[in-house]
């Protein structure tokens, strides 16, 4: 892929080798092998203002539930207010996911300092998650993939999921998450000294992951000093802290099942992801920033998030989603819920 392909804009720097998200181009068949270029280069174009209107949206609704919360400090109230602000921490996730990608404005500065903003919120360092994150994209259900102990081995039954999820509401598996967030997968060594998965990580990406780690920890450590010190210390922790390591943690797990669990061929990003349709303000609610779009995420991770809605469009037009992982929410609901299938008798 050229550079102005990898980033619909000539004058934005295409990702250094050992820091690239790869297309994956594994295929069903030969004949259907890709979007035409003019098609993709359209889609690959970076568009900073809707980018800016979706980090506003999030801040937006996230400050306004806290808000409220706060002027009427009541559990009617601050209940909802908790659960809509886990909503917006999940959404502040995924925009750093973006940038991440490298997606969310083509200035590669203004592009690193709002996903690290937004990850350092939600105690993610960014550029940890990149390199974490790489592993996942280029090597999808591999064993260098990280992400297989989180959503592989679906549909494992209902009561193992339900019992995963309460575990999560509780806040029993937030230091979990994190640890993921921090990079524990980089220090893996089950597949072995000659597959390392960070063999091909560039030195530049390993020491800005260092960097980010040293952020988050000490904005994290002010933030609950700076709300005691202004008085706010109960607020900051109902309406931040705790919803962060507890509500969000089941909307995390069960999103990264729906878009990857109870899969049957691992041999394709059409069929190793899933992409989940439905109604709107349930897919605002799971999946923020159009994250449902999950196989096309995968073949063409160069696309952002704001072209992803005319990405699924073009590739329902040109035939490329045909036998793809393509369900309605309820529809993958029932599949990861499902009682795990018995092994057939000998």
């Amino acid at each position: 892929m050229t550079d102005t392909a990898q980033t619909g804009l000539e004058e934005t720097a295409a990702p250094k080798a050992g820091s690239e998200f790869r297309d994956d181009t594994r295929r069903r068949d030969a004949a259907r092998r890709s979007l035409p270029g003019p098609v993709l280069k359209e889609l690959y174009v970076l568009k900073p203002g809707r980018a800016a209107l979706s980090v506003l949206e999030t801040f937006g609704v996230a400050a306004v539930a806290i808000a409220c919360a706060v002027v009427w400090f009541h559990p009617w109230v601050i209940v909802p207010a908790m659960i809509l602000i886990a909503t917006r921490q999940q959404a502040m996730f995924v925009l750093a996911h973006d940038a991440a990608h490298y997606r969310l404005f083509p200035n590669r500065f203004w592009n690193d300092v709002v996903g690290r903003l937004c990850g350092t919120l939600v105690l993610i360092p960014m550029r940890v998650y990149r390199v974490t994150h790489r592993l996942h994209h280029n090597h999808l259900y591999e064993p260098q993939d990280p992400d297989i102990p989180l959503n592989g081995g679906y549909p494992r039954g209902k009561a193992y999921l339900w019992k995963k999820l309460a575990k999560d509401l509780l806040g029993g598996t937030a230091y979990k998450t994190y640890s993921y967030m921090f990079g524990a997968p980089m220090i893996n060594d089950q597949v072995g000294d000659a597959n390392r998965p960070l063999d091909d990580t560039a030195p530049d990406l390993r020491r800005q992951a260092r960097q980010d780690r040293w952020l988050v920890i000490g904005v994290q450590a002010a933030l609950p000093v700076a709300a005691f010190m202004t008085g706010f210390l109960i607020e900051y922790l109902l309406l931040w802290f705790v919803p962060l390591v507890t509500v969000q943690q089941p909307i995390l797990r069960l999103r990264a099942i729906c878009e990857h669990g109870a899969v049957t061929d691992f041999s394709s990003p059409l069929t190793a992801a899933r992409t989940n349709l439905g109604p709107r303000w349930l897919l605002w609610l799971m999946f923020p920033h159009h994250v449902h779009y999950h196989v096309e995420h995968h073949m063409y991770p160069a696309i952002p998030h704001t072209n992803l809605p005319a990405a699924h469009k073009a590739m329902q037009e040109h035939g490329l989603l045909e036998g793809a992982e393509v369900r309605d929410i309820r529809e993958t609901l029932r599949l990861v819920f499902a009682d795990k299938a018995k092994p057939a008798a000998a």
